[in-house]
């Protein structure tokens, strides 16, 4: 089979990180890259718990281009395993099962829940996160049966969704009603990811909410805000036209648009939120008042910044977008304020309808009752080999006008 693998070297990434700035399309395009497209022998099962599936779609995610355009913090390469094929959002057909896999059979239409805790791992004696069902937060995720890594498409051992096929441990396989058609069920994981951050941090119905960018997971913030029957005001800061109608699709109450590199009015986005614009001696405007809580789903300096300043006194911010190493943010309102800033990764479980559930399977029930219908945002689909013009075209999401692309190995 074919597979798209990251190959860490020193050279290789210091090639990308001097290189790509210059020339961002080098990072895909260079043999010298970390970004390597090449045959492959097929995964093998781990241990007789585990089962082959044959991928369908492959999303390709904000987090993998934060890979690929070597952004990703150091902090986070313990957690990893080098080369390892990319790709965590996944839906497929079971191609193989392992001898002691139980209600799962060849041809089931699956998708995977990638996070490789404890219980994938084959730990006997889980951490503390896991057995309160925090799984994202285990603290094994260097140890057990299999190599290092946070989650499938971060492990040699597993393959990835950018490839034919992927190995997974019957504990995270989770399969599709009829009800739920390919497309959703590729974006079954970052729809989990919004649903988390929301469920564990839900606004009330009169409460002012600002979601940072429209991008997959903002929009998905808000199509889980709707779903759960929110009837908070929901306010949206977009990019692209395309962002934009899917986020008043999905129910957003009002959008404002970004005009190059600020946005078209702080004004605009102020009055949405009934805040004031102060001006200070000097440097950008100061907000007083402001969202009862921001959603932040972009991850670079401008999104944090202006998610902590639009924030009112005593409110929440929660960092969805997977900052890292950011600069020039202005923490001040943090401590001014008094806000909250809370931290959002992957999912886990929530209460849902008077019963502890897994994200993942909250988003299956949502789709499968109708409540959420996320096939409009996947907006281009290419085949592994056209990889370079798919990576370009997600990059030059404006101009192509792309929400989500997915890959059809």
């Amino acid at each position: 089979m074919h597979s798209l693998r990251f190959h860490f070297t020193i050279p290789r990434y210091i090639f990308g990180k001097t290189m790509g700035r210059l020339f961002p399309s080098l990072l895909w395009n260079s043999g010298l890259s970390c970004l390597k497209y090449q045959q492959m022998p097929d995964p093998v099962l781990p241990n007789d718990h585990w089962v082959k599936i044959k991928v369908t779609y492959g999303g390709i995610c904000g987090s993998d281009l934060h890979l690929i355009h070597l952004h990703d913090s150091p902090s986070t390469s313990p957690f990893a395993s080098f080369p390892f094929t990319i790709g965590h959002e996944t839906v497929g057909r079971i191609s193989e099962v392992g001898l002691a896999v139980k209600n799962l059979q060849v041809g089931d239409r699956v998708t995977v829940d990638p996070v490789l805790s404890c219980m994938v791992r084959g730990l006997p004696n889980p951490c503390e996160a896991c057995r309160r069902g925090d799984y994202s937060l285990c603290s094994h995720m260097t140890d057990g049966d299999i190599a290092p890594g946070l989650m499938i498409g971060a492990c040699r051992d597993t393959g990835g969704s950018w490839s034919t096929y992927l190995v997974a441990h019957q504990s995270q396989v989770l399969k599709l009603p009829d009800e739920i058609n390919d497309l959703n069920g590729v974006l079954i994981e970052p729809f989990s990811c919004a649903l988390h951050g929301v469920m564990r941090n839900p606004p009330r119905d009169d409460d002012t909410v600002l979601v940072v960018g429209a991008g997959t997971i903002g929009i998905c913030v808000v199509a889980a805000l709707r779903a759960l029957d929110i009837a908070c005001k929901i306010v949206v800061v977009s990019k692209y036209d395309v962002q934009t109608k899917l986020a008043l699709h999905y129910g957003a109450d009002e959008v404002i648009g970004l005009k190059g590199k600020d946005y078209k009015s702080i004004y605009e986005i102020a009055e949405a939120l009934k805040a004031r614009v102060l001006k200070p001696v000097i440097g950008p405007p100061v907000i007083q008042g402001g969202a009862h809580i921001v959603y932040e789903c972009v991850g670079n300096s401008r999104s944090v910044h202006d998610a902590l300043r639009f924030a009112q006194s005593g409110g929440k911010v929660v960092l969805l977008g997977l900052a890292g190493i950011l600069d020039h943010i202005d923490w001040t309102t943090v401590w001014l304020n008094e806000l909250d800033v809370r931290g959002s990764f992957a999912y886990s479980t929530e209460e849902f309808n008077g019963k502890r559930m897994r994200t993942m399977q909250i988003a299956i029930e949502l789709m499968k009752l109708g409540k959420v219908d996320l096939s409009p945002l996947i907006t281009h689909r290419f085949p592994l080999e056209k990889y370079k013009d798919a990576l370009s075209t997600v990059v030059n999401k404006g101009k192509e006008a792309c929400l989500k692309a997915v890959f059809e190995p």
